[in-house]
C-alpha cells in the first residue's frame, strides 16, 4: 500500500485521516497547524487532526512555515509515496508539493472551478446554490487550480445548514479520497484540467460576513443565517444588544411599507417577523449576547421584542477562530 504523508488541520480533514487509517494505509507523518489559544483562558488547543494523529501514535509536525527548506527536507526523510492535503491552511511551495514522488492530492469541498478558496461550504449556501460536491485534485502552485482527479456531487437542501453540509461533505470527501488513492496506486487516476469558464472564489469568512443587513432581500438573509449555523453565526442589534439569529424562515411581509429591520408581527408559538428589503423573515431561534440559544417564542415572552421593535446592523463582531481553523 502507498505510504501517505497527510497534511490537514480542522475536523473536516480529521475525517479523511481517520478513513485512511481505517483502510489500513500507512501514514508516515502528519503535518498540521501549530496549537492555537482558545477560550477565555487562552489555553493552547491542538487541532482535530493532531488529536487523531496522537491517538494513533503517528509522528506530528507543526511548522509555522512549511516553505522553509529545512522543513521540506525533514518531511522528505519520511519516505512517503503520496502527499494528501485536506484543509491544511498554508500555501504549499513547489518543493513542498514534490515531497512525495507521486505528488500531492487535495480534497476540496466544491465542484471546481466553482468556489476555489477558503470557505467553499458557507459560500455555496450563501449564494443559494442547490448543488455542491467534493473534488480530489492534483495540486499545483495555484489556489485550487490543479487538474481534477475525481468528483462527487452533493445536493444542498432548502434548509441545509453550514454544519450539516460540512459533515456530509467531510464524509463524502473521505470516501472519494480512498477511491482516489486506490486509483493512484493502480496507476489510472485521471487528470482533468479545470475549465476556464465558471471560476468563482470562496473568500475566507470575515467578521463582516456575520452582520445581518436587513435592507437585503429576505432570501439572502435566510441563506446567510443557515450558512453560518453553527459557526460563526449571524448577528443583528436590538434594544437589548447583540442578538444572534440561528433559525428563520422566509415569509411574505405583512407590512410592505415597514422599514427593513422592523418587527412587524408576533407569531404565536413560532416567533416574530422582521421586515427585510424584499419580503420578511420569521425568526424562530435566537441567542441573546452572553446567553444560551432559545426559541424565539421564549424571547418574545421575556419581553425581548414587540411589534415596532427595530433591529439594526451591529458593528462587525470580533470572534475566535473555529477549532482547527487556519
Amino acid at each position: 500500500m502507498l505510504k501517505i504523508l497527510f497534511m490537514g488541520t480542522p475536523e473536516f480533514a480529521a475525517v479523511s485521516l481517520r478513513a485512511l487509517l481505517e483502510a489500513g494505509y500507512p501514514v508516515v507523518g502528519v503535518v498540521t497547524q501549530p496549537d492555537k489559544p482558545a477560550g477565555r483562558g487562552g489555553k493552547l488547543r491542538p487541532s482535530p487532526v493532531k488529536e487523531v494523529a496522537l491517538a494513533h501514535g503517528l509522528p506530528v509536525f507543526q511548522p509555522r512555515r512549511l516553505r522553509r527548506p529545512e522543513v521540506v527536507a525533514q518531511l522528505k526523510e519520511l519516505g512517503s509515496d503520496l502527499t494528501v492535503v485536506v484543509a491544511y491552511g498554508q500555501i504549499l511551495s513547489r518543493e513542498a508539493l514534490e515531497i512525495s514522488p507521486l505528488g500531492s492530492i487535495n480534497v476540496h469541498a466544491s465542484l471546481l472551478p466553482r468556489w476555489r478558496g477558503a470557505a467553499p461550504i458557507q459560500r455555496a449556501i450563501m449564494a443559494g446554490d442547490v448543488e455542491t460536491g467534493v473534488c480530489t485534485m492534483w495540486m499545483d502552485e495555484g489556489m485550487d487550480t490543479g487538474d481534477v482527479c475525481l468528483t462527487a456531487r452533493v445536493p444542498i437542501g432548502p434548509d441545509t445548514t453550514g454544519g450539516e453540509l460540512h459533515d456530509e461533505l467531510a464524509r463524502v470527501g473521505a470516501e472519494l479520497l480512498l477511491e482516489t488513492v486506490r486509483r493512484v496506486e493502480a496507476g489510472d487516476a485521471p487528470r482533468i484540467p479545470q475549465p476556464a469558464e465558471g471560476v468563482t472564489y470562496a473568500a475566507k469568512l470575515e467578521p463582516a460576513d456575520e452582520v445581518i443587513d436587513w435592507a437585503r432581500p429576505a432570501e439572502e438573509l435566510y441563506n446567510q443565517i443557515r450558512a453560518l449555523n453553527p459557526w460563526p453565526g449571524a448577528y443583528t442589534n436590538g434594544p437589548r444588544g447583540r442578538l444572534k439569529i440561528w433559525r428563520a424562515s422566509v415569509v411574505p411581509n405583512p407590512e410592505p411599507g415597514a422599514e427593513p429591520g422592523t418587527v412587524v408581527a408576533l407569531v404565536r408559538r413560532e416567533g416574530f417577523t422582521v421586515a427585510a428589503g424584499d419580503g420578511a423573515l420569521l425568526v424562530r431561534e435566537v441567542q441573546p449576547h452572553g446567553k444560551a440559544r432559545m426559541d424565539a417564542q421564549s424571547f418574545v415572552n421575556g419581553g425581548g421584542v414587540q411589534v415596532g421593535t427595530r433591529f439594526s446592523p451591529p458593528e462587525a463582531p470580533q470572534r475566535e477562530p473555529a477549532p482547527g481553523e487556519a
